[in-house]
């Protein structure tokens, strides 16, 4: 029996969603395509009705991360104004909900290194989506132009560098040192 346009569409994203958690949390060598399919609860047989390659899935997947984050983005932007989306984005990445649940949260502190060791499939959707971050934080920086650009790049990579150290040197007092120094930056 053929599934509906709907039902297909809906097993589709719930393998993206699936693949987004467990990429980000075991990255792409340690998240199989049987792992993603039990996680979305269908069977691995399944999975090429969906898509060519693990690699199609994994950029379909992060491409679906970078659009919900900056889908936030723009959510708080319309209820409270560029500064205090700025400030709820800078604080949700710096808070210790993101730092120990990598499958919850960004793909670049999570899967960063991965993709760029994929460049040929990964690559493009981290650009897209780096970029689209990037543009939100110009629009609230001072000033705007290319010196904008640059403190908003500077802010996107310094929050990744903190939580990735964060993440590494695990629990304890440094984590906290990280993270405040971060938060002041």
């Amino acid at each position: 029996m053929r599934m509906s346009r709907e039902a297909t569409a809906g097993s589709k994203a719930r393998i993206v969603a699936a693949a987004a958690k467990l990429l980000r949390e075991r990255g792409i060598e340690g998240a199989s395509v049987a792992d993603v399919m039990h996680e979305a609860g269908m069977t691995h047989g399944g999975f090429y009705k969906h898509f060519e390659s693990k690699e199609a899935l994994a950029e379909a997947a992060m491409r679906s991360v970078f659009r919900d984050t900056a889908g936030r983005f723009d959510a708080r932007e319309a209820e409270a104004g560029w500064p205090a989306a700025v400030q709820a984005y800078v604080d949700d990445y710096l808070s210790q909900r993101h730092i120990e649940n990598p499958g919850l949260g960004c793909p670049v502190a999570a899967i960063g290194a991965d993709a760029g060791r994929r460049p040929e499939t990964l690559s493009p959707a981290f650009a897209e989506g780096a970029e689209a971050l990037i543009e939100r934080l110009t629009r609230a920086a001072p000033g705007g132009g290319a010196e904008a650009r640059a403190q908003a790049i500077r802010r996107l990579t310094m929050l990744v560098g903190a939580v990735v150290v964060a993440r590494a040197v695990g629990p304890g007092a440094l984590r906290e040192e990280i993270r405040a120094a971060a938060e002041g930056g």
